[in-house]
């Protein structure tokens, strides 16, 4: 028996010496990617094991429900031991296991597909007192039995490495902190915090295949504390958030980060959405807004954003050289107009919808209310071209712009490639890098969760536990963007039915259909993009109509259900249509929450360049 020590590398057939004691003549060592696949899949089979021998059974028996909501739970906690690497490696399969349950929506071929998994067996188990659905209870028993089995096939083909492995880690963390401890996937059963500590305990089984140092002891044990606070702290409405991200998720986060550096495992550097060297959610820069760019050709330098934003506010683009893009985005109101609807172009009538603000506008995937554009640059198009708002060509614009020698000047030092001529796609880019130089996330609720304690009162802290647990606004406002861009991928933006009227206290809804206009599926009749509730203190009206003047309307309405509350029929509501029945204090903390959230412009500095 010899023992070794040496720097961890990987693959590399010399790091095996790192691993403890070696005999010279036995079996090869087994790399720590193999113990990982053979961890995952014991966990595998104990969730097949009790599907099949356990739960199933008891649906199709006249078993008593409680015996079968217990069973269910065991079942979905053992799941959150794989939910890491299954969202990572099989996402699409990882829906039919733990999916929302609400129609999957393909824009491109006008489909939806019905959703699958815990979350449909849930509504099953617990909405009623008693099951009524039986056969469809055993027929999502029986899928969800087959996408396990699916899972184990892709499984065994998929291609490990420590890299990978790392980076699966951090963001289950991720996950955990913005969608299991608000309840995304527990809205019924409310077993958020125990199952986010199996969750946890599992990514401490994982770590222990790799070498054992002082840095791996402290995020090991701080692993099993935060498992113990979870499932100490099981109360939904109680749980303290604040107090579980600063103590327990933004150490681990940071120290799982320094710890794969220690070992030799390098982040890895491609451009994403929420780099993947970002300490925690909440570092400066986390976010690269140049993930949503078209192409690389197409992102930021300092040149576009200084040419765009002189373009931002230069009425050229319009058709009467009376209307600029600031005209309604204007900076000194949070980039909005503060109206419910500007007027059109010609000032006959009013444009479909309310301006939205475009500060963050950059971290999403889908622009508009209706989600019509994937990029900035597509946007700029359809508005420019927009017959009620600017009613103008960037072609001729162009042209227009080609005769000004400073423009020219400006376009050079922006499209270092350029021969000289001013194109609509250079006009598109460079309004879309102003646009992206527009990332503001350094509110007073950033500093807090950096650490800075003092940037939140008490009341503060109560509103954004409020906001991520009872109130159940942070299941569609994803925390820490406060938008539609689901985490920890930030890689697709959502929409929701929520219900708006046309007035407060209506009982008739807005006549605009949403997405639904440009895709015909009945799920998506009154659908929006879920904006972000960032700054929203200063980018009044609301909704899409700019029907609720005030944060105290917009409160009261999801308090009471969304349209549903207010005697809407809409069958395709996804906002949950029960009374959430917050009390005076909490509405006022929420309020006090939201304030924390503003983080305008306060000069023409551009952030991350």
């Amino acid at each position: 028996m010899k023992k070794t020590v040496g720097l961890f590398a990987g693959a590399v057939m010399v790091s095996l010496l790192v691993f403890g004691w070696i005999e010279k003549s036995s079996r090869p060592v087994q790399l720590p990617t193999d113990q990982v696949r053979q961890h995952f899949t014991q966990d595998l089979d104990t969730l097949e094991r009790l599907i099949a021998g356990r739960l199933l059974p008891l649906a199709e028996s006249s078993a008593p429900v409680d015996s079968l909501r217990q069973t269910f739970i065991h079942c979905r906690q053992r799941f959150k031991k794989l939910e890491n690497f299954t969202e990572y490696y099989l996402p699409g399969t990882s829906r039919l296991i733990n999916g929302t349950p609400l129609d999957e929506v393909e824009v491109e071929e006008t489909k939806a597909f019905e959703p699958a998994g815990f979350q449909v067996i849930e509504e099953l188990l617990f909405a009623e007192d008693t099951i009524t659905e039986k056969p469809e209870l055993v027929r999502q028993i029986r899928n969800l039995r087959n996408q396990l089995a699916r899972i184990r096939t892709v499984w065994t083909a998929t291609e490990l490495t420590d890299a990978h492995v790392f980076d699966a880690l951090r963001l289950q963390v991720f996950r955990i902190m913005t969608l299991g401890i608000a309840g995304f996937d527990t809205p019924l059963c409310r077993t958020a915090m125990p199952e986010a500590a199996s969750s946890l305990v599992s990514l401490r089984s994982y770590l222990a295949f790799y070498p054992a140092t002082d840095s791996s002891d402290v995020l090991k044990n701080r692993l099993q504390a935060a498992a113990t606070y979870l499932n100490t702290h099981p109360d939904f409405d109680a749980f303290d958030r604040a107090h579980f991200i600063l103590t327990f998720a933004n150490p681990i986060s940071r120290e799982l980060l320094a710890y794969q550096k220690k070992i030799g495992i390098q982040p890895f550097t491609e451009i994403r959405a929420l780099r993947a060297d970002a300490a925690t959610l909440f570092e400066p820069g986390a976010f690269n807004a140049d993930f949503w760019a078209p192409n690389a050709d197409m992102r930021t330098n300092h040149a576009k954003v200084l040419l765009g934003e002189k373009l931002f506010s230069d009425p050229i683009l319009s058709a009467t050289n009376t209307r600029s893009c600031a005209s309604c985005h204007q900076p000194d109101k949070a980039f909005t107009d503060g109206l419910p609807k500007n007027t059109t172009l010609a000032g006959s009538g009013l444009v479909l919808r309310n301006t939205p603000t475009i500060i963050n506008a950059a971290l999403q995937n889908s622009q508009f209310y209706d989600m019509r554009s994937q990029t900035l640059e597509n946007q700029s198009l359809d508005v420019v071209h927009n017959v009620t708002e600017m009613h103008g060509s960037l072609d001729s614009a162009a042209r227009k712009l080609q005769v000004s020698s400073d423009y020219v000047k400006r376009f050079r030092q922006a499209f270092h490639q350029s021969d000289g001529r001013i194109s609509p796609v250079q006009i598109q880019n460079a309004l879309s890098a102003y646009e992206r130089s527009l990332v503001r996330l350094n509110a007073r609720f950033d500093r807090y969760m950096r650490g800075e304690k003092a940037a939140m009162s008490l009341e503060e802290i109560n509103g954004f536990n409020l906001f991520m647990g009872k109130a159940q606004c942070g299941i569609c406002h994803f925390m820490p963007l406060f938008n539609g861009t689901i985490p920890p991928g930030f890689t697709k933006t959502e929409s929701e039915v929520i219900g708006v009227p046309i007035h407060p206290k209506s009982r008739q809804i807005d006549p605009d259909l949403g997405r639904y206009t440009l895709t015909k599926l009945p799920s998506l009749k009154y659908a929006f993009k879920t904006p972000t509730v960032r700054n929203t203190t200063a980018t009044m009206p609301y909704m899409h109509n700019g029907a609720f003047r005030n944060l105290d309307e917009v409160i009261d309405f999801y308090d009471g259900g969304g349209g549903h509350g207010l005697g809407i029929e809409l069958e395709n509501q996804t906002l949950p249509t029960d009374r959430i029945n917050l009390s005076k204090p909490e509405k006022n903390a929420l309020l006090a929450f939201l304030k924390t959230l503003t983080d305008l412009p306060t000069s023409l500095k551009h952030e991350g360049l």
